[in-house]
């Protein structure tokens, strides 16, 4: 199951608006005899993949897979029937599959579609043995992206940001090139090579004319850049985020003039939140309907705190130079936080060094937690 996790990550900012998958076939004697994962949404699954690698060797074998199969025809076929035709005698999967159109979804509290049977139900009528369960925090963790927005009906959030030990994020002049080192910066291509979308506000365009695209990494699928700009003014016609290394969405108000941005960039058009800005719960359905699971949020502390503000962060990860700034914005601007009760409690996660920095990740404390 570990291999088949580790598989299953190759794909990671691939495959949306499907979940990434990775599946190990053994033959009747345990040995591994075919492997896959699933590379790309339209393309075939994780166990066809690895049911092609295996060939007849299938036969009478176990199928071990991140996720319980899938039982339904969208752009591919029913993977719980493909392994019963393969005679596939047992299926060992990680996590239930919580989508709207498997019953087990009741199982984990979210709602279904009242479909008569999933994939593991499939598997038994048919006298194949299915178990789940196995490994199923580390398989959750590897698609947790997915899960939360099959949950939530909006796309999962990692907040990204670099600052100084002092929580500074740029200098007193505004200048924030580079406050931490290379290998940060290049772990942050790493996010954004994992995710559908990175987004970032009209006051990081405007300062850094940023570029958004991964850089350094082969073979990756560029992420959607998105930039908020309500009043479409940030974004200039020679914008770097404007070329043609990754499609550019730039969502702008109802009411703005965004003429100059015809032919150059798509733009979305979103109602006005009451500070001015625009909706980030409206942003984020936008983003989902498109196929979005996955955001890296890159703004600066204005669209930070609007998103944390519309409780739309769902992981933290800082990297924080050895630099004292002293004044200067801070990395977190408003975020609807008005006294130390109302504070949000993170749970840390990792601690690295990434070269000379240190990268600190934290999810929101549970409910449990907070009490404590």
């Amino acid at each position: 199951m570990r291999r088949a996790i580790a598989l299953a990550a190759r794909a990671l900012g691939s495959t949306s608006p499907n979940p990434v998958v990775g599946c190990v076939i053994l033959d009747a004697d345990g040995r591994t005899v075919g492997e896959g994962y699933h590379q790309r949404a339209g393309g075939p699954h994780a166990e066809i993949h690895a049911l092609a690698d295996a060939g007849e060797r299938a036969r009478g074998g176990t199928a071990v897979v991140t996720l319980e199969p899938c039982n339904h025809t969208g752009r591919t076929g029913p993977c719980a029937q493909a392994l019963i035709d393969a005679g596939v005698s047992r299926v060992v999967y990680a996590v239930a599959d919580p989508s709207p159109s498997s019953p087990t979804s009741s199982e984990q509290g979210m709602p279904h579609s009242g479909a008569p049977s999933g994939g593991a139900a499939t598997l038994a009528a048919a006298g194949v043995e299915a178990e789940g369960g196995l490994l199923a925090d580390e398989a959750a963790a590897g698609n947790r992206a997915w899960l939360t927005a099959v949950q939530t009906g909006r796309p999962f959030v990692r907040w990204k940001y670099a600052a100084g030990l002092d929580g500074r994020s740029a200098a007193a002049d505004g200048t924030s090139r580079w406050i931490t080192s290379a290998e940060s910066r290049a772990d942050v291509h790493r996010l954004r090579a994992e995710a559908d979308a990175v987004v970032a506000g009209a006051g990081t365009a405007r300062a850094d004319d940023p570029h958004l695209a991964v850089r350094g990494r082969d073979g990756v699928t560029q992420p959607l850049r998105v930039i908020v700009d309500s009043n479409a003014t940030a974004v200039k016609p020679d914008a770097r985020v404007l070329d043609d290394a990754a499609p550019t969405l730039i969502a702008v108000a109802t009411d703005a003039d965004a003429s100059h941005l015809t032919g150059r960039a798509e733009v979305l058009r979103l109602p006005r939140a009451a500070g001015g800005g625009l909706s980030v719960p409206d942003l984020l359905a936008a983003l989902y309907e498109r196929g979005v699971r996955s955001v890296l949020l890159e703004g600066g502390p204005t669209l930070a705190g609007a998103f944390l503000a519309a409780g739309a962060v769902d992981e933290v990860t800082g990297y924080l130079a050895p630099v004292l700034l002293g004044a200067g914005p801070a990395a977190l601007g408003d975020a609807g936080i008005s006294t130390i009760s109302e504070a949000l409690r993170l749970d840390v996660t990792t601690v690295e060094r990434i070269g000379p920095d240190l990268r600190i990740t934290a999810v929101p404390a549970t409910a449990a937690t907070k009490e404590n």
